[in-house]
């Protein structure tokens, strides 16, 4: 099939966090939650303040000591005055919010919504402010200018802060590299076709329609539209160059994972501890893809390098390299569902985040009571098919991968079978625990065009 020319990005309208991964350049994150109590009128000449530092898509000459960037919640944008009629344009689940959607997303028993911190998934949470910095100083200084420009308008006031600092190696608590598979976009990000893209029959990728990500652009559906229609959008100025973002808080109890691991490996017979962990997450703790180093990591695996990623299933439908449960695979099932991928493409996401809290010390299995944790956040044109669509039937049912109730090891709420099964000669049984994670709060949030958020402080969004 012939697929139409895609349309040019407007990279300048753009947010800069939704296509541009910041990097390991920026070692500081805050995560800025503002509640307005006063006027529309007051919270739009705040709001005009910000704007005018809200780092867009654009390419940089050099990197900025800091990047800002907004996101606002369905009462955010009531809160700034827009319509009803505007708001009810919007997606439902977005409209809804997450807690309101937490039984679907399996955020009960300790992830449940009462149980979140103060603030989150109330409905109190109206804008989020992204902050990142390269050094500590430039953080400061711009935490600084952000309290200094909510005082001196009044009536705007942070509800609920995350702080977030990048660990050594760019790892995750459980001490795996993470955040390098990322979805190639036409036109944006096509470099990392190979692995990032679509798989195509004869051995190609070929990158996604940018429409999966940011509004106003064709998707994968409308390229086979003979209408050529593009996806669902909201009415008005925030119809182009916006996305929805997804933001969860989730706290990992490191100590259980490496107490549950090491408790499994004694019985496993195919390896040891850091073996039988890597089969859970699908990879290796430096990043090397199980499917490709079924038995050890590749010493010169670089995530950067072209092709790092690109590995299929299709030669693994018994899970015999990489176990049909493996977190990844779950989370991105390639080619393991279908030849071309199509049960794959319409659930990828742009994903951002930064680990919070400081490491527990190496070799420690009784938790010490510190909160550490990983911010999930991504970016998708549509909550309910990429994000939901993710963490509902694969991450936390098998049905869809032959595997009854089992559920996400790593991440799934663990009230199914509670275990994992890892192929092999014979199958061997991780056996059930309690939750590795437990979310503490989250919010479904737009991230406006730098078009639509002139509109919004200029009262004409809808």
């Amino acid at each position: 099939m012939i697929r139409a020319a895609l349309p040019a990005l407007e990279l300048s309208d753009i947010q800069g966090d939704i296509l541009r991964a910041y990097g390991n350049s920026y070692d500081c994150a805050s995560y800025a939650f503002v509640r307005i109590d006063c006027e529309p009128e007051q919270a739009r000449a705040w709001l005009a303040g910000v704007v005018d530092h809200v780092t867009n898509a654009a390419p940089w000459s050099e990197k900025p000591l800091t990047t800002l960037n907004v996101a606002l919640t369905a009462s955010g944008l009531a809160a700034l005055g827009v319509s009803q009629e505007t708001i009810g344009s919007f997606s439902h689940e977005f409209r809804q919010g997450m807690a309101a959607r937490a039984e679907l997303l399996g955020d009960t028993g300790p992830s449940a919504p009462p149980k979140w911190d103060q603030g989150l998934g109330t409905g109190d949470a109206h804008v989020l402010l992204t902050i990142n910095a390269q050094t500590t100083a430039d953080h400061r200084r711009a935490l600084a200018k952000m309290q200094a420009a909510m005082k001196d308008t009044g009536g705007v006031s942070v509800l609920y802060q995350q702080d977030a600092e990048l660990l050594h190696g760019a790892r995750e608590h459980f001490g795996f590299a993470d955040g390098f598979a990322q979805p190639a976009i036409a036109g944006a990000t096509e470099d990392k076709a190979p692995g990032g893209g679509v798989p195509e029959r004869d051995g190609r990728w070929r990158p996604l329609a940018p429409g999966e990500f940011v509004l106003g652009y064709p998707d994968e559906d409308t390229s086979v539209d003979r209408a050529r229609r593009l996806p669902p959008a909201p009415t008005g100025a925030m119809a182009r160059n916006g996305t929805y973002m997804v933001w969860r808080k989730l706290h990992q109890d490191v100590a259980l994972w490496r107490r549950t691991i090491a408790a499994a490996a004694a019985r496993y017979p195919y390896g040891d501890a850091r073996k039988l962990a890597a089969k859970v997450v699908g990879r290796w703790q430096d990043g090397t893809p199980v499917q490709t180093h079924p038995h050890g990591p590749d010493p010169e695996f670089d995530p950067a390098a072209p092709g790092a990623n690109d590995f299929r299933y299709r030669n693994d439908l018994d899970g015999r390299r990489c176990p049909l449960g493996a977190h990844i695979r779950r989370c991105n099932p390639r080619d393991a569902l279908d030849p071309a991928g199509k049960l794959s493409l319409r659930h990828r996401m742009i994903r951002r985040g930064m680990p919070y809290g400081k490491v527990l010390p190496e070799g420690a299995l009784e938790d010490d009571g510190a909160e550490r944790g990983l911010v999930f956040v991504s970016f998708q044109a549509s909550i309910f098919r990429q994000f939901e669509g993710v963490q509902t039937p694969w991450i936390n049912d098998g049905n869809i991968f032959g595997l009854g109730t089992d559920k996400d090891f790593l991440l799934g709420e663990p009230s199914g079978s509670g275990k994992m099964t890892i192929q092999g000669e014979k199958p061997f049984f991780v056996s059930p625990q309690e939750a590795f994670v437990v979310t503490r709060g989250g919010e479904y949030l737009f991230v406006p065009g730098m078009t639509a958020l002139r509109a919004l402080v200029d009262g004409t969004a809808g």
